[in-house]
């Protein structure tokens, strides 16, 4: 086996960063970690790294977390992306990470128990990609588990959506056909044990007593089918609803399985035609209104200000800085539906100071490029903590 020798930097958050992390210094790496809340700047953290690995909840915030790194990207490194993204992600972040930098995409299939084993499958796209050490980076790859190259750039990350939307679209199924067989006074002990004896029989007996613990979140599961529930793909894209309806309900957090119960409870009851949506990406609002609504395949994104936890203002006085958070938010509620800022069909903009709409301007044109969506844009006397000083509301066509 080869061994790595170089210096990793481990950029990671939730269930599955810090079991990672942690076999890397097992196996005896030089590792830097970095998550959120530590105060420590991101390009601090990847200075002087060989390998930059980032394992992030969504593309938003692979994309905000990678954005902060470049200034401490050396020339030469390579940088090893384990999230779920999907390749069109993985696309635009070769196009926005220097030549200089080699990019690999390997998400993994597993859950938190196989992280910590080192039990892990890892989908590897790129290895033989320019600027890459290949066997330095599937040396250190085979740490989380069963190395399988994928192909060229991307391949990783389709072949992970490709997985995903057979796999939890199998377990929503089962979770109805609980509650079918439940509202029609058959156990379901008793229709689980038939089950076994058929292809589905492990994930049957994996939904029967659903999990205490989370091993793969719902709300995650939720987000990985808006990534794969590419159009005119029906069973994944009825999984999807299925799935953000349960955390609507305040499933988010709780693990896949939890979806049996949630439609056992209540299966007569119709879908909602409105599911509110509160991605954790987002500082929590005051609890008087949701961050996003999704009405079919429409969503109404809320007023989004410069207001991080806690309810501060970010950027006071500052035009420029306060921009960026309210884009950076758009991104992560874009995100959570699959969508992107290409989605908008509508944008409207409230500004305390118009004479400085130029500042704003220059920010919004970062992330809206190509031909702009419908917009307006208003004057108010102010908004309703002082302090900010604009306000930005969308309306999109999810994909």
């Amino acid at each position: 086996m080869t061994t790595y020798q170089g210096k990793i930097a481990f950029l990671g958050q939730g269930r599955m960063g810090v079991p990672m992390a942690r076999r890397l210094r097992e196996a005896g790496h030089r590792v830097t970690v970095w998550r959120r809340g530590t105060g420590v700047p991101v390009a601090e953290a990847v200075a002087g790294a060989d390998l930059v690995i980032t394992m992030l909840r969504d593309p938003a915030a692979v994309r905000e977390v990678l954005a902060a790194a470049l200034p401490g990207l050396r020339a030469g490194a390579t940088v090893v992306e384990m999230s779920t993204v999907g390749p069109e992600a993985v696309r635009e972040l070769r196009a926005s990470l220097p030549g200089s930098v080699g990019l690999v995409d390997a998400p993994v299939l597993g859950s938190v128990g196989p992280a910590a084993d080192g039990t892990l499958t890892v989908l590897a796209g790129g290895l033989s990609g320019p600027g890459v050490d290949g066997a330095g980076c599937r040396a250190v790859l085979e740490v989380f588990g069963t190395v399988r190259e994928a192909g060229p750039l991307g391949a990783g990350a389709a072949l992970k959506l490709a997985v995903m939307s057979a796999l939890v679209p199998a377990q929503v199924l089962l979770a109805e056909t609980f509650a079918y067989g439940e509202a029609h006074g058959v156990p379901r002990g008793a229709l689980a044990d038939v089950l076994a004896a058929t292809p589905l029989g492990g994930l049957a007996d994996r939904l029967r007593t659903p999990a205490g613990q989370t091993r793969y979140a719902l709300g995650l599961a939720a987000k990985d089918l808006s990534l794969a529930a590419w159009e005119g793909a029906s069973l994944a894209t009825a999984a999807r609803r299925r799935l953000q309806e349960a955390e609507a309900a305040g499933l988010g957090d709780h693990d896949l399985t939890a979806i049996a119960a949630h439609l056992s409870a209540a299966p007569p009851v119709p879908r909602r035609r409105a599911v509110p949506l509160n991605p954790p990406a987002v500082p929590a609002t005051n609890g008087m209104y949701s961050h996003a609504v999704r009405a079919g395949d429409t969503l109404y994104v809320s007023g989004q200000v410069a207001l991080g936890e806690g309810g501060a203002v970010v950027g006071e006085g500052d035009m420029t800085a306060q921009a960026e958070h309210v884009f950076r938010s758009l991104s992560h509620i874009l995100a959570d539906q699959g969508a992107g800022f290409g989605d908008i069909t509508f944008i409207r903009t409230y500004l305390t100071d118009m004479d400085r709409r130029a500042e704003y301007g220059a920010v919004r044109r970062k992330y809206i490029t190509g031909t702009p969506p419908a917009s307006t844009t208003v004057e108010v006397p102010r908004l309703f903590v002082p302090g900010l000083l604009l306000e930005v509301d969308l309306v999109v066509a999810l994909p």
